[in-house]
């Protein structure tokens, strides 16, 4: 076979290889970006854009029954229909790509629907989907964006039960009367408050102490007393020991010696990397690692860059698209800062949302940092007061007392993750805690309430 000769060829079109492929052809290199599904990757058809579609209707249901509260009787019949539509038609036309490979094509590159494996040092073979193959060789090099897929624990009997992933759940027509999320970080606890306000009845089942593990246990505990409130149960410290599924219902043995048996069981037990089949041995790299190590401009190897989750530095959309512009500044050969990773910002979409950026006290302790923490309920703040019902939240800031700055924060609440916004600046650039302690906090908001966890730092 004779190879193509082109100038870059990006594995996996998630959001920031995409946004690589893109920026690259419009600076007139000859690019190829193929992805073995669909174009855009999870967030826009599995994960960012149609959950919040649903965590979006899962709050107005909320906010109606909350009214009498604050503003009288109102009464909702809630119709998961409407969601589905608006996930179905609005979010991901039909979970169909034609619009991004149009986008893609436009600005100038060769988008294939294919499985793409390396073959050495900037050398791509591409076996597409209708049986055809292609092999490039890419004078600038190649890009890594191949991302992740839902990870199946390895439960006795789990694998030949028609559990869901999170892919399944956003393709929901009818709701189930039973739920188990197997799984208490972001994904499941997201998914199960959505669905338990659509009238499902769910139980989540954590294997760690705590939900959200890797935000504050505060963050953790209030969100496990909403959740309550709302009928949802929490277990944790709990292992799934085994399943099966019969009759149209499972059944699920807790290492507790409980057994549960629900219509549906959904595993948010975290992501698999997509790096076992992607040839990484050709170029040096071990295909059985979780993570490909990269330096500050998302070099992987010679002539090659990764992007994304499979870099570890934060399953997030928006880490991905971060490293895309830094990448593609090296790819172009142009200067740029290179990345930096110690204010990653993440928000959680239950209600209240749980937003962090930066280090944790535990995290910040164990970076053997000397540390002072700040915290105040949002209720203490005068527009939580004021909010009445639903607005459960927290502020919690860590400082690094040493150097006078905050290196992590957390804010919960009804706008945790747009509170989290001033947070994520100031720890980002590094912002003295004095100045933090001395600007004018506009009154009665929501971020108001940094100013008194500032001053309880202690």
């Amino acid at each position: 076979m004779n190879a193509h000769e082109v100038d870059l060829v990006v594995i996996g079109t998630g959001p920031g290889g995409e946004a690589l492929a893109t920026g690259a052809a419009k600076a007139g290199l000859r690019v190829v970006a193929v992805d073995k599904h669909l174009v855009g990757g999870e967030c826009p058809y599995y994960g960012c854009i149609p959950t919040k579609m649903m965590v979006r209707g899962s709050d107005v249901v909320a906010e109606v029954r909350r009214a009498a509260a604050v503003a009288g009787e109102a009464t909702i019949a809630p119709a998961w229909s409407v969601v589905a539509r608006r996930v179905d038609q609005e979010a991901t036309t039909g979970w169909d790509d034609t619009i991004a490979v149009d986008r893609l094509r436009d600005a100038g590159a060769t988008v294939h629907h294919g499985v793409a494996r390396l073959d050495g040092p900037g050398r791509v073979r591409v076996e597409l989907a209708d049986g055809a193959s292609e092999e490039y060789v890419a004078a600038r090099g190649v890009v890594l964006n191949p991302g992740t897929r839902p990870a199946v624990p390895p439960v006795e009997g789990l694998a030949g039960t028609p559990y869901w992933t999170n892919r399944d759940a956003v393709r929901l027509s009818e709701l189930p009367g039973s739920l188990v999320v197997l799984g208490g970080g972001p994904i499941g606890c997201e998914m199960a408050q959505v669905l338990a306000r659509f009238g499902v009845r769910v139980t989540v089942v954590q294997h760690g102490p705590r939900l959200l593990p890797g935000d504050e246990p505060e963050a953790s505990a209030l969100i496990e007393k909403v959740f309550a409130e709302e009928g949802i149960r929490v277990l944790t410290g709990v292992e799934l020991t085994r399943a099966a599924y019969a009759d149209g219902r499972f059944t699920l043995d807790l290492d507790t010696g409980e057994r549960l048996g629900p219509d549906k069981l959904l595993v948010a037990a975290g992501r698999t990397p997509n790096l076992d089949d992607l040839g990484l041995e050709t170029v040096g790299l071990d295909p059985a690692a979780r993570t490909i190590e990269v330096d500050e401009h998302l070099r992987a190897g010679e002539r090659l860059w990764a992007i994304g989750d499979v870099t570890g530095k934060g399953a997030f959309t928006h880490v991905s698209m971060y490293q895309s512009a830094v990448a593609l500044r090296d790819v172009l050969g142009q200067e740029g800062a290179p990345a930096a990773y110690h204010a990653v910002p993440h928000t959680t979409f239950t209600d209240p949302e749980v937003g962090g950026v930066g280090l944790t006290e535990q995290r910040a302790r164990d970076a053997r940092l000397r540390v002072r923490t700040g915290s105040t309920p949002l209720e203490q703040s005068s527009r939580g007061f004021t909010h009445g019902a639903g607005g459960h939240g927290l502020i919690k800031v860590v400082e690094d007392a040493d150097r006078g700055v905050l290196v992590g924060a957390t804010a919960v609440g009804p706008a945790g993750g747009e509170i989290l916004g001033f947070l994520a600046v100031a720890v980002h650039a590094a912002v003295p805690v004095e100045t933090l302690r001395n600007m004018m906090y506009a009154y009665p908001t929501f971020h108001r309430a940094i100013e008194s966890a500032i001053a309880d730092l202690s």
